[in-house]
């Protein structure tokens, strides 16, 4: 067994693919106070500010540290699908992006809601949502990844949700709180070196 090193500068992660190649049945909505609202043109500062939200506990930089015209191109292209999840005050909680940029299939780019709703049940009202809306009739794959920086509960619950892991990468990158992206205090779970 051999450990390679990575630089204090740096932070790595395990990140496993996992996929759904069948349909699953039709079953019931579990109940939840939250409701799903389509963002059909969003504005990138109210998608940042939703996307730091959910995931800045659990290190989601991707969208932070891209350009402003990348993300754009993304999220207002008419193949991706961006759902805000609100309570029942019209809070936004969570966040829902179906890509469907890639023909017959549906990635569940971005899949989270607020640490506090962590825990309650929602995740499996949200995954509900997620597989009523990527399940389209021309879809014969909907997949997910996931990594070793998200919440403990993050992997076991897509297995759970009818995913099978397929692949596993290792990713490498800068330390988004030593770059200024993210707070320096946010996911305090992960140890600064740098």
């Amino acid at each position: 067994m051999a450990l390679t090193p990575v630089d204090g500068r740096q932070i790595a992660t395990i990140v496993t693919h996992l996929e759904m190649r069948e349909r699953p049945r039709p079953a019931p909505f579990p109940p939840a106070p939250l409701r799903l609202v389509p963002w059909k043109q969003p504005d990138l500062a109210a998608y940042r500010a939703l996307f730091r939200r959910v995931g800045e506990d659990w290190m989601w930089f991707s969208r932070l540290v891209m350009a402003d015209e990348d993300v754009l191109a993304i999220i207002r292209d008419p193949a991706v699908q961006i759902f805000a999840v609100t309570d029942l005050r019209g809070h936004e909680v969570g966040l829902l992006e179906l890509d469907f940029r890639v023909a017959g299939e549906c990635e569940l780019a971005f899949f989270g809601l607020v640490s506090a709703l962590n825990g309650r049940g929602y995740g499996k009202w949200l995954m509900a949502q997620a597989k009523s809306l990527g399940w389209r009739k021309d879809v014969t794959r909907l997949w997910v990844h996931t990594c070793t920086l998200d919440s403990p509960a993050a992997l076991p619950f897509y297995i759970r949700s009818g995913f099978t892991p397929f692949a596993r990468e290792v990713e490498i990158f800068d330390d988004p709180r030593l770059t200024g992206h993210m707070p320096p205090d946010c996911a305090p779970q992960i140890p600064k070196l740098g």
